[in-house]
């Protein structure tokens, strides 16, 4: 379902500690906080352009540590976002924060102003890994803000990193495991990039520090993919914005401009080889029919699913069926000629 944010980044503004991959500045492409006259020219351009919108739509701050920063800076800037949920020109405010950062008072400030989601960056539930990294909380903190913002009424949202430098080979599994015990409305997946100005970059400079691969981070993510959709979980992003600033500053990582699309994909050939292997159809000839908006993420960038498949003893042709739905990953036909 199409969903439409209007973000506002305020970058470090607030934030007591420096983690070891963090440089707002470079991931944002923001280098300022925005002032209230801005959010306020911003949100009135953007409820014209979406006045007859026929979906969900929210105004965001993103930067990490809204909550922490300089309450007058906050209240006003929520003052400005606020008539704009008020008119139900937009669905509700957005804010994302630190485990840290949240109390009873700092909630009834955000309830006030109407904000209705919350996320939280969470980044990892263990906590050797959090404190290798300079996160500065916990991850019984992360649990229990969590807890505090569902029972205030919020929709929760937690981020969670992959590849983090102290993270075992399962960790990112047990800290998707400890996140849906938490019960959020919904999750966002970054894969650690290595960017200049962090300490991260000094540690991968002196050999301290070995990012994951493209490929392992599309694998891991995958994994998480399928785990909190079984959970009932909604992931709404999966890696970062892609901006100039971000590009010219990432020096190493598992960087890639249609890093989701790199995700979604191995999922849907991760399924359809479980499927293949359950009937037994190696070596045999098939057509698989997908809907047509399902076929580019079927083939792979690149044919990646196709070389994939053939690598893996398998004669597979993948076709369009306007007949079926997104809902419908896939229908299998063996066919008698070899393809």
């Amino acid at each position: 379902m199409r969903h439409a944010n209007i973000a506002f980044f305020v970058p470090h503004l607030g934030c007591p500690h420096q983690c070891s991959f963090c440089n707002q500045k470079s991931i944002s492409g923001s280098a300022f906080s925005p002032s209230p006259a801005q959010v306020e020219k911003v949100c009135t351009k953007a409820a014209e352009q979406l006045e007859n919108r026929d979906f969900p739509a929210e105004i965001a701050f993103f930067g990490g540590s809204f909550t922490a920063i300089d309450p007058a800076l906050m209240r006003s800037l929520l003052k400005a976002a606020y008539p704009f949920v008020a008119n139900a020109a937009f669905d509700g405010i957005r804010v994302s924060t630190r485990p840290d950062a949240i109390n009873p008072a700092i909630l009834k400030i955000l309830k006030d102003y109407g904000v209705t989601t919350v996320e939280l960056g969470a980044q990892s539930m263990d906590d050797a890994v959090l404190s290798q990294n300079a996160r500065g909380h916990t991850a019984q903190q992360v649990a229990e803000a969590s807890d505090l913002i569902r029972r205030e009424g919020f929709s929760l949202g937690l981020q969670m990193m992959i590849g983090l430098p102290g993270e075992k080979a399962e960790g990112y599994r047990e800290t998707a495991k400890k996140i849906a015990l938490l019960c959020p409305d919904g999750v966002r997946i970054y894969p650690v990039l290595v960017v200049e100005g962090t300490d991260l970059a000094r540690w991968y400079r002196e050999g301290r520090y070995i990012p994951l691969t493209v490929e392992e981070a599309v694998g891991k993510t995958a994994w998480l993919l399928r785990f909190f959709e079984e959970k009932g979980i909604s992931v709404i992003r999966v890696g970062l914005h892609t901006e100039q600033t971000l590009e010219q500053s990432c020096i190493a990582g598992p960087y890639h401009p249609a890093f989701g699309e790199l995700c979604y994909s191995r999922v849907w050939l991760d399924r359809l080889i479980e499927r293949l292997e359950k009937d037994g159809l190696s070596q045999k000839a098939l057509e698989v029919f997908v809907s047509p908006s399902l076929l580019s993420q079927a083939i792979g960038q690149k044919r990646e699913n196709i070389r994939r498949l053939s690598e893996a003893g398998y004669q597979v042709k993948i076709l369009s069926d306007a007949t079926m739905s997104k809902e419908e990953p896939f229908f299998i036909k063996e066919v008698k000629d070899c393809i």
